[in-house]
């Protein structure tokens, strides 16, 4: 059993010298292309043209943006401490949706506001920390979840759920549990096709792809017996945001009366108290009337591409986080 390339962010988003590198997963799993970023101007492009995907790993990824900035500062502390602040509200920008990243982008700079130790040191500690604890709460949010699965099911996943799903499988495969996995494929990115997918294989686990538009089809002929997403935020009353197309497999699981999980990792936003206040991100129409740079359509035709949608608490199983599968009232 192979341990996929995505399981942990220190495998695709890491440091070299001066620099940070990161593993384009647009191109993923055809070729592993380097993204090479020297500023933060440079990594916030990065995250906007998902060059990396998954709220955690955009997260940490802003993060070293701060602390590639800091690194090349030169002046006093007030001004190198603008010049970060400047910075955090690039980064902070680039995805509104997730909560993960303005979270770490304010921890950053709430430990850098008065810190005597150079800046860049005090950035680079503390996502050091930062990915040690979420690995920590990817395994332990996998090994929850394992204990929802059965020998014998076959579950659907939507877009990238992140390492808790890998770590999720990996634990069912080595306690001996049959599992097989269908992935919808995810459009316009095709995350669940280029990452889930070939991520899942890797393990030695069964792996079918489907289109977006089959799961209806694979449900009523008895074909998926749990639906496993991940959340870019939870909202104290439950609702969840997740890629677009969530929210049509959560309706269909209800209808259907399939089991629908969600892999919540550090559970509900304290701040957010309710889904109408999850801002959706509205990408560029552009990438979903393309394909691999291709035109899909006529030059006369408009497109919409919100990238997530909200799933209200009804039609939620349960919420699996690193402290447990926590039911939604």
């Amino acid at each position: 059993m192979q341990e996929p390339l995505l399981m942990n962010l220190e495998n695709n988003v890491y440091l070299d010298g001066d620099t940070l590198i990161i593993i384009d997963r647009r191109r993923l799993p055809l070729e592993i292309v380097p993204v090479v970023c020297h500023s933060y101007e440079d990594v916030a492009r990065a995250i906007e043209d998902m060059a990396v995907q998954g709220a955690g790993d955009i997260a940490v990824t802003a993060g070293y943006g701060l602390y590639l900035t800091a690194l090349r500062a030169e002046g006093d502390n007030e001004r190198n401490l603008e010049l970060l602040r400047r910075a955090a509200l690039r980064l902070r920008n680039t995805r509104p949706t997730g909560f993960h990243l303005a979270a770490l982008l304010n921890n950053i700079m709430d430990r850098v506001e008065g810190a005597e130790t150079p800046f860049h040191q005090v950035i680079l500690t503390y996502l050091m920390d930062v990915l040690a604890r979420q690995r920590k709460i990817s395994e332990d949010t996998g090994k929850h979840g394992e204990t929802l699965l059965e020998s014998g099911d076959t579950i659907l996943t939507h877009c990238f759920a992140g390492a808790g799903l890998l770590y999720m499988l990996y634990y069912a495969k080595t306690n001996g549990k049959d599992i097989k996995v269908i992935c919808t494929e995810t459009r316009p990115y095709l995350q669940g096709a280029r990452l889930t997918a070939w991520s899942v294989s890797r393990l030695g686990i069964e792996t079918t792809l489907i289109t977006d538009n089959m799961a209806a089809h694979c449900m009523s002929r008895n074909m998926i017996s749990k639906v496993f997403t991940a959340a870019d935020r939870i909202a104290m009353d439950g609702t969840v945001a997740n890629k677009v197309g969530t929210l049509q497999l959560a309706i269909l699981a209800d209808h259907y009366h399939i089991p629908f999980y969600i892999l919540g990792y550090g559970g509900p936003d304290r701040r957010t108290l309710k889904g109408d206040g999850i801002p959706i991100e509205e990408r560029n129409p552009g990438e979903v009337l393309e394909f691999r740079g291709m035109p899909i359509s006529g030059p006369d035709v408009g497109a919409y591409y919100p990238a997530f949608d909200l799933t209200p608490p009804e039609l939620i199983t349960a919420v699996v986080t690193k402290d447990g599968v926590i039911s939604i009232p």
